[in-house]
């Protein structure tokens, strides 16, 4: 179970990426004052964990209301996550993420917790996959549990990231988040191909299992 809670907490961390959230969330908060940033990190947070958790317990039902295969969700969720990778790896996805803060910033919101960073900076669709993906192939009680630690403790980690934006910032800079962001987007391709394969994979075996071949 410890292997599991570790490799999840990773792949949450790769995706919704705390440490990457803290320089937008303090520019977008620049200029307000303490207790209202504190609010809107807390209510970011709180939305996007509601978000999360809703599509992490009701989401395979939402699949099958749709006709929507979990082998073929796997394939696609792979598909999207090996994109974010490439954006990370090629430092496209911090660019991204910035333009939108500029834009959001240009129009002067009076809180920007539910958009943009809520939705899609924490409870994105590369997130909301792999919690989908994730709880897809843990099933029982234990392991869905470990599962739903571990995503609890990432949006823990990042209300303390966007608590702590400013001073986070100054002591890791942009230099050292580019490489380590690059070196966690390599981690993310690899499993993003693993979600693929294994959705090929089961895809596969249950088209044999079908035709009786």
């Amino acid at each position: 179970m410890i292997e599991l809670f570790v490799s999840t907490f990773i792949t949450f961390f790769v995706v919704i990426d705390p440490p990457g959230c803290a320089p937008i969330f303090a520019g977008l908060t620049a200029g307000t004052s303490a207790t209202h940033r504190r609010a809107m990190a807390v209510r970011a947070v709180i939305v996007a964990a509601a978000i999360l958790f809703g599509f992490a317990l009701f989401g395979e039902a939402l699949l099958r209301a749709l006709g929507i295969s979990l082998n073929a969700f796997k394939i696609a969720g792979g598909i999207m996550l090996f994109l974010i990778a490439l954006e990370m790896v090629f430092e496209k996805r911090t660019e991204r993420r910035e333009d939108r803060a500029e834009k959001v910033k240009a129009s002067e919101p009076t809180d920007i917790s539910i958009f943009p960073m809520a939705m899609p900076m924490i409870a994105g669709p590369g997130s909301i996959a792999s919690t989908m993906l994730l709880m897809s192939q843990n099933s029982g009680i234990e392991r869905t549990a470990v599962v739903l630690a571990a995503m609890a403790a990432i949006l823990l980690l990042t209300l303390l990231a966007l608590l702590a934006a400013g001073p986070l910032m100054r002591v890791v800079g942009a230099k050292i988040e580019a490489v380590v962001s690059r070196l966690l987007g390599v981690l993310l391709g690899a499993l993003a191909v693993q979600f693929v394969i294994d959705g090929i994979s089961a895809a596969l075996v249950a088209g044999r299992a079908v035709t009786g071949h």
